[in-house]
Formats: C-alpha cells, sequence, structure tokens
C-alpha cells in the first residue's frame, strides 16, 4: 500500500497477489455497540461500521439497520480523482456529480441509481465528505424491489471513527486500500 492520501489526492494501492477474494464476512463484535463489527476475507479481519441499529432480518426503509443475508457486489461507482480503475477487479464506472440514488418508497423508480435533480426523495451519491468516494452497490432488494424494504445498501468509506451507517457496511479508507485489491471480479458479501 502507498499510503492514503488525503481526500484531495488519489489513493494509491498496490497490486496485492495471489488468489482472489470473493466472499467477505461481516459480523456484529463489539458489545454494547450495535454499530461495529468486522469484516473477514481470507485472513484480513478488518474493524467495519454497519448499521446504527445493528443488524436485521426483517430491514425497513430508514430503520438504520444492515440487512442480514448474503449479497453480491453488483458493480462499483468510483471517483477518478480519488480510486484508479486498476485497483479493483469488480466491475465499475466513474461517479458523476449528477448520480443520485432513490429511496422513495413511493416511488415505481425506488432503489435504483438515478442522474440529475428529482423531486423524489433520494441520497446524493457525490459528497464533500469522502464517504462515497468508493460505493459498491450490494443486490439487496434489488430483483425483486419490494417498496420499503430499504435502499441504497452499499460497501463503501467509514468515518475513521467507525461512526454508524443508515444500513450500509463500512471500512476506514486505509482499511478499503488494503482490501480493494484482493477482489475477485466477482465478489459476495455476507452478513450475520
Amino acid at each position: 500500500m502507498a499510503g492514503q492520501g488525503s481526500l484531495g489526492r488519489k489513493l494509491l494501492i498496490a497490486k496485492g497477489s495471489g488468489a482472489k477474494i470473493a466472499r467477505l464476512l461481516v459480523s456484529r463484535i463489539v458489545c454494547g455497540s450495535p454499530h461495529r463489527g468486522r469484516l473477514r476475507c481470507g485472513t484480513l479481519t478488518l474493524p467495519c461500521a454497519i448499521g446504527r441499529a445493528g443488524v436485521t432480518g426483517a430491514k425497513r426503509e430508514g430503520d438504520g439497520a444492515t440487512p442480514r443475508g448474503s449479497f453480491r457486489l453488483l458493480f462499483a461507482l468510483f471517483r477518478p480523482e480519488r480510486f484508479s480503475r486498476s485497483q479493483f477487479s469488480p466491475p465499475a464506472r466513474i461517479l458523476r456529480r449528477s448520480d443520485i440514488w432513490c429511496d422513495d418508497a413511493d416511488s415505481f423508480l425506488y432503489n435504483r441509481p438515478l442522474r440529475g435533480s428529482s423531486r423524489l426523495s433520494h441520497e446524493e451519491l457525490w459528497r464533500k465528505d469522502g464517504l462515497y468516494d468508493f460505493i459498491g452497490v450490494l443486490d439487496y432488494n434489488i430483483s425483486p424491489r419490494v417498496r420499503g424494504r430499504g435502499s441504497a445498501i452499499f460497501f463503501h468509506i467509514a468515518t475513521e471513527e467507525l461512526g454508524a451507517t443508515a444500513g450500509c457496511v463500512a471500512l476506514r479508507r486505509r482499511d478499503m486500500a488494503r482490501l480493494l485489491p484482493r477482489l475477485a471480479k466477482k465478489v459476495r458479501v455476507e452478513v450475520r
């Protein structure tokens, strides 16, 4: 690993060697702190942040919980000035300033990526805080989409303090930098 850089510089990662990892296992481990867990991938174990309400088998929109289950990483979105496409194997595209994600449970566009402005309730994907510099889109509630069952469940960058997410799985920037070169083209994230 070459270093994590600042928010204004690209994160450089040395390519890993050996077999690529196709499964990430997330489990909650910290007693008294429902939003902390660990992510295991091969021999690497990293602290991670999960939803402020912990893990649930009955996810609802806005409940702050991370859904329990096994989810494919469908594709990644990334900021090219912060990450290089050569740093990871899963399918990816460049994040644009106009990218948003619909979280309006009353809309037929619920839990889908959109571009441009919208009157629908949505999440801005281009963020100043750097938490969405890399987004792995998980296949939770994608096919079929059930309105109100939760949206925008991502694998992304966490705060340094591993603050709670709204339901996503997140790693510190330096830990994401260690993990990305190890990922296979097809990755599954298992949340227990």
